[in-house]
């Protein structure tokens, strides 16, 4: 298989009143197409830094980045941002949901804002809320869901637009241990039945174990766990 994301070099830091503190140090990283892969590591190190580069919400201070075959770095921030929304979804240890808008109206919201009429985008989220097990939760907003529910919804809409790789921060981390294993099942459920390349960062053991691969990140560089 050909290398959906593929990095060279990565390096990035940030500066500090303490002075420059380096996370991404030299770091390589392929990553296949239909392949899931854990990035796991000490808190601190750079894991959602990582995952920031590779998803383009952040540039690196050096290196390259090659997604779906497109050089990202060199695309304009207008372009790199519709390549990012038709390209890549997003799962964050904490959902993002707009409090004001129901289940529905969440998951559709990226695909209206793509240009979708209504009546198309809805029916995109209803089916997508119904294969996460939420069909009888459209209508609910965030409140009234559990902390399970909402990221459930917030897996429905980073699958909205038919992306070709999910990037996921910590999905599970802010759920209980029973609620987390519900949502990885489902989680691989869906992304083995999609192709979908992904890479998630975790301290989850048991979703880790589920993955193609582990890759541990120390000292700014990736090695296998």
């Amino acid at each position: 298989m050909a290398a959906l994301i593929s990095a060279r070099a990565l390096t990035k830091a940030y500066t500090t009143p303490a002075g420059e503190v380096p996370v991404l140090q030299g770091l390589d990283l392929d990553v296949e197409a239909g392949e899931m892969v854990a990035v796991v590591g000490a808190s601190g190190v750079g894991k959602s830094t990582l995952l920031h580069v590779l998803g383009t919400l952040d540039r690196p201070d050096a290196g390259s980045l090659a997604v779906a075959g497109e050089d990202v770095l060199s695309l304009s921030e207008r372009r790199r941002c519709e390549f990012r929304n038709r390209t890549l979804g997003f799962v964050f240890q904490f959902h993002h949901l707009l409090p004001e808008f129901s289940a529905v109206e969440n998951v559709s919201m990226p695909l209206r804002i793509a240009g979708r009429v209504r009546d198309e985008a809805e029916a995109r989220a209803r089916a997508l809320l119904a294969e996460v097990g939420l069909a009888g939760r459209a209508e609910h907003r965030p409140g009234a869901l559990s902390g399970g529910e909402q990221q459930r919804v917030a897996v429905a809409r980073a699958l909205a637009g038919a992306p070709r790789a999910l990037l996921a921060d910590e999905p599970t981390g802010d759920l209980d241990r029973s609620t987390g294993q519900s949502l990885h099942a489902m989680l691989r459920a869906l992304v083995r039945a999609r192709g979908l390349t992904v890479v998630v960062v975790t301290h989850n053991e048991e979703l880790a174990a589920g993955c193609d691969r582990v890759l541990k990140l120390q000292a700014g560089r990736l090695a296998p766990a």
